[in-house]
């Protein structure tokens, strides 16, 4: 069987209990006032904004190492054969769009 509880024992329950309810309450408010809500989905899209950047910086300076191993030998020198080809091809390319340029003007 259990105990009988006294008055005072219930009362000084209720009084607990109301303050657990008291401080639930005001948790919640925070976390659902709009200025709380706001500050979380800031943090959200800056943290996604940091993980996205983080990401496309990896991805571009794997490219452009990428690039530089093709035109740059490991000890640091050029590569004479790949950019003799590639310089004539860019100055090629460039030298097509001025004609075509020119022919449209005209």
């Amino acid at each position: 069987m259990s105990e009988a509880r006294t008055p005072a024992q219930i009362e000084a329950d209720i009084a607990r209990r109301r303050q657990e309810l008291a401080v639930t309450l005001d948790e919640i408010g925070v976390r659902v006032h709009p200025s709380t809500i706001v500050g979380d989905a800031k943090a959200k899209v800056a943290s996604t904004v940091d993980r996205t950047a983080g990401r496309a910086y990896v991805a571009v300076n794997r490219v452009v190492s990428d690039a530089r191993a093709q035109f740059v030998s490991p000890d640091g020198a050029p590569r004479v054969e790949r950019i003799v080809p590639a310089a004539l091809f860019v100055v090629g390319v460039v030298g097509l769009l001025t004609l075509s340029s020119r022919r449209r003007r005209d």
